[in-house]
């Protein structure tokens, strides 16, 4: 009990020092944990967003764009793929079920998307779970919006050159879909016969109504290969979106491990910084160690309590700086859902556990130098150094 005396005592003394040390550990783990997380957070959100769906169709165009827009709803104007095209993947042998889907109209910024029933029919929804009407609404479950709700669509997002209100145009809510955990729980799904309708006139006269992209459901897993080599080119592109996914988190790899990088190096600078605030806490314990040395302790028994007592700020760092980043990684996340609707699940893994493990061996190990430097420390020498 006698060491756990002196070094809550030390700290009592030299708080400033031991608070300093603390926080640059702290700082320095939080960085790295919300680099972890968040990374691993994004993977995750973005691989059970694209789940259900297992092949686009869309006019030619950027491949990346084209999954952006289809399934995390980002806005953007995409080409419009022909209709005919649509007509043709419905009466495909290889396809399951072909959902076309219409972008391009919001509310309170939110996408209001044209669909069919084909689309809808694979959720579980409260209230009407298919379109009777063409005025009909079924919106996901982060919309806000209930049973009953009327809905006026503004063409493109407000603020934004061109953006107008349909003024002419007016759908009621009849469903509510389930979670899904992706943008599409904050997504307005209407009849694409409506939308069709709504555009048709305003574009004055194009004969045969376009769609933004298709989902296309394959009936088997050759069958998807070999639809994709046949609408790959010419007029129309055809993307796995997990493919897409693979290469944007190639590149995402690349970024991490520039950020990771330069969180190892803020690390070195940290562990820099660290000997410079331990050297000075010993030199300001110096007459202390002297006395102790001086009524008999022996030499390990010093190097041990100045080792335990940097460690227990170490710890505390770590513990603070994996509590601190965790939580931020929360915050990440659950500013993106409100932004994108789109869940990023932040969990700890036995991979993190490793890596907490790892750093506090390694950081035990650094602090022994300066710790076994007081082991080399005469009674009279460290007496003197405050003299």
């Amino acid at each position: 009990m006698i060491p756990l005396k002196i070094i809550y005592a030390d700290f009592r003394r030299l708080w400033g020092g031991a608070v300093v040390l603390v926080l640059l550990i702290a700082a320095a783990v939080a960085f790295s944990m919300v680099i972890n997380l968040q990374e691993r957070a994004l993977r995750e959100g973005s691989a059970r967003a694209a789940d259900r769906f297992d092949l686009i169709i869309g006019a030619a165009g950027s491949e990346t764009q084209l999954v952006l827009s289809t399934v995390f709803l980002q806005p953007s104007a995409l080409p419009l793929l022909s209709g005919k095209y649509l007509t043709a993947l419905k009466r495909h042998p290889l396809v399951e079920r072909a959902a076309p889907i219409a972008l391009g109209d919001s509310y309170m910024g939110m996408p209001v998307i044209g669909v069919d029933n084909h689309l809808i029919g694979q959720q579980a929804v409260t209230g009407s779970g298919v379109f009777n009407r063409r005025q009909d609404a079924i919106v996901g479950a982060s919309t806000g919006l209930s049973i009953g709700d009327k809905v006026v669509p503004v063409h493109g997002q407000i603020g934004m050159e061109g953006a107008h209100q349909h003024e002419h145009a007016s759908y009621t809510v009849t469903g509510i879909l389930s979670a899904t955990n992706d943008a599409w729980d904050k997504a307005i799904l209407v009849p694409i016969e409506a939308v069709w309708e709504l555009h048709h006139q305003e574009a004055q006269g194009e004969n045969m109504p376009g769609v933004s992209a298709v989902v296309v459901k394959p009936k088997t897993i050759a069958g998807a290969y070999q639809l994709r080599s046949q609408y790959r080119g010419g007029e129309t592109q055809a993307v796995f979106p997990a493919e897409i996914l693979t290469r944007l988190y190639s590149t995402l790899g690349d970024a991490r491990q520039v950020i990771s990088s330069i969180a190892i190096g803020a690390q070195i600078l940290v562990v820099i910084a660290m000997l410079l605030v331990v050297v000075i806490h010993l030199e300001q314990r110096k007459r202390q160690l002297g006395a102790l040395r001086a009524f008999g302790a022996p030499r390990r028994g010093i190097v041990g309590l100045v080792w335990i007592g940097l460690m227990s700020m170490v710890t505390s760092g770590i513990i603070l700086g994996v509590g601190t980043g965790y939580l931020a990684a929360l915050w990440i996340s659950s500013r993106v859902s409100m932004l994108y609707g789109m869940k990023l699940p932040v969990t700890l893994t036995g991979s993190d556990g490793l890596f907490i493990l790892s750093l506090w061996c390694i950081l035990g190990l650094i602090l022994l130098i300066p710790a076994l430097t007081t082991y080399r420390y005469s009674p009279a020498q460290a007496l003197r150094a405050q003299n």
